[in-house]
């Protein structure tokens, strides 16, 4: 953001800001034109890195039987789930919902049971599991700060996104906002985007864009 639309959002931010009994959300509306989100090489499913964070804890789940990796994942403060627990999942609807609230990893071995069992409740959601691979702290630390940006269909050409919370700081909603909108110009270009909102889980849209 420039000065003066840092300036007019600080304002709009305040204006909000503790008017619920909640910690609200700070939501990211993008408009597209000219996109056909049918094609392949068009569609949007990326993982986006928040300089400032989530403004929120987020909570990790891990299906690992591997011994070190549920040590390592514990240690961190994610839930470990054994395989010999999916079945007990997957057969309670409270636990099953429950999944929805967590960032959600699994050891690799454990992935095509996971999609067999899982697959048609999480998949339209877009939260099955991650393979874990690689550096566990980094995953988890990154997952706690990620968002991820999906399009839906050929004619629905907007996305949605959380950017943070009103606890945050206006500079600090500023940046992630920016390097949202970075990294989706990257993929469809500044010619292809409509127009820009932002808005409160309960209150009304600031046109950014």
């Amino acid at each position: 953001m420039d000065k003066d639309q840092l300036t007019k959002f600080g304002a709009f931010v305040e204006e909000n800001r503790g008017k619920r009994k909640f910690n609200q959300s700070v939501e990211l509306a993008i408009n597209f034109t000219g996109m056909d989100f049918s094609k392949q090489d068009n569609k949007l499913n990326m993982e986006v890195r928040l300089p400032n964070g989530k403004g929120k804890e987020s909570k990790t789940m891990v299906f690992a039987d591997d011994v070190k990796m549920s040590e390592k994942a514990a240690q961190l403060g994610a839930k470990v789930v054994p395989s010999s627990q999916i079945a007990t999942v997957s057969s309670d609807k409270m636990k099953l919902r429950e999944l929805l609230e967590y960032e959600l990893f699994a050891q690799p071995s454990l992935m095509p049971v996971l999609a067999r069992t899982f697959g048609q409740f999480l998949g339209p959601r877009n939260k099955m599991p991650r393979p874990m691979v690689g550096d566990i702290s980094n995953m988890i630390s990154n997952a706690t700060k990620s968002i991820y940006i999906r399009s839906k269909g050929k004619y629905l050409p907007t996305v949605h996104c959380m950017v943070g919370t009103e606890k945050m700081k206006p500079e600090e909603l500023a940046a992630n906002i920016d390097e949202v909108l970075a990294s989706v110009l990257k993929k469809v270009g500044k010619e292809h985007m409509k127009s820009v909102y932002v808005k409160f889980t309960m209150g009304k849209p600031l046109k950014l864009v």
